[in-house]
């Protein structure tokens, strides 16, 4: 946000990129839980569990349960419906669905800071390894990033290689908006478990042992992934370019290119 302040007032450039896009920030999702340093909020919850959707086959653990709010990735009620979510989670979607209602491309971008020693760019679905209906724009979009950045740190891939969950928010506002939408959610999950091998010790952090507590790691974090933010925001303003592609060449290429997607 810094950034694009900075540059506001002079960068013709983005001026005009303005005319054409709008970029939504929501910094906390979960006052409560980081308050009391934890990943759940307020009621015990796992936000990142708590839609009304379920997986046919969740990982176990981390793929969220209803048994206790005492154990991690708690869900809730897994019979809910839209009302019946956590305050934070209904606001996140409804903010979302409004958000949608006036858009003819929608980019989210998720961050976290979590999984893996590697930069991630995963894409839905977190419920099961089918491919998602958007699945030929997600590999038009990793094509033009593989070629604009060739150099990139990012490992392009669905969710679900890694693991599958309950009650995932992207897949309950994929569900939501529709098909007649062009709506891509991606998670970026930052490389921190290198964090962790180079700090022992972070592992006892009340942030979270993935959270980066040096300053220089953190300024590292901040800086590193500026290409990429700027990336979205240009195919963002020139989105029918590539959400336009044909779609049976795409989805294959796609299918190919991540063979853990079972079509």
């Amino acid at each position: 946000m810094s950034h694009l302040e900075a540059r506001l007032p002079w960068d013709e450039l983005l001026q005009e990129a303005f005319r054409r896009i709008r970029i939504s920030f929501l910094p906390l999702l979960n006052p409560i839980g980081m308050a009391k340093f934890r990943r759940a909020n307020g009621n015990g919850v796992d936000l990142m569990r708590n839609a009304p959707i379920s997986s046919t086959r969740a990982s176990p653990g981390v793929g969220g349960q209803s048994f206790s709010s005492h154990f991690p990735w708690f869900r809730g009620n897994p019979d809910q419906t839209h009302e019946g979510m956590e305050l934070e989670s209904r606001v996140l979607v409804d903010w979302i669905l409004s958000e949608a209602s006036r858009s003819s491309c929608i980019l989210a971008l998720d961050l976290h800071s979590g999984f893996g020693s590697q930069d991630q760019l995963w894409f839905p679905y977190a419920k099961s390894k089918e491919p998602f209906g958007r699945i030929h724009q997600i590999h038009a979009l990793s094509g033009l990033l593989d070629q604009v950045m060739p150099n990139h740190v990012y490992r392009f891939e669905p969710q679900a290689r890694h693991y599958t969950t309950h009650g995932d928010l992207w897949d309950y506002l994929i569900e939501r908006i529709g098909s007649d939408r062009n709506f891509l959610p991606l998670t970026l999950e930052m490389g921190s478990w290198n964090w962790v091998r180079k700090n022992p010790l972070q592992i006892f952090s009340l942030l979270g042992p993935f959270n980066p507590i040096k300053p220089h790691r953190m300024k590292r974090a901040m800086r590193r992934h500026l290409p990429l933010l700027d990336f979205l925001i240009h195919c963002t303003a020139s989105h029918p370019v590539w959400t336009g592609v044909d779609v049976v060449p795409h989805r294959n290429a796609a299918l190919a290119r991540w063979p853990s997607i079972e079509s």
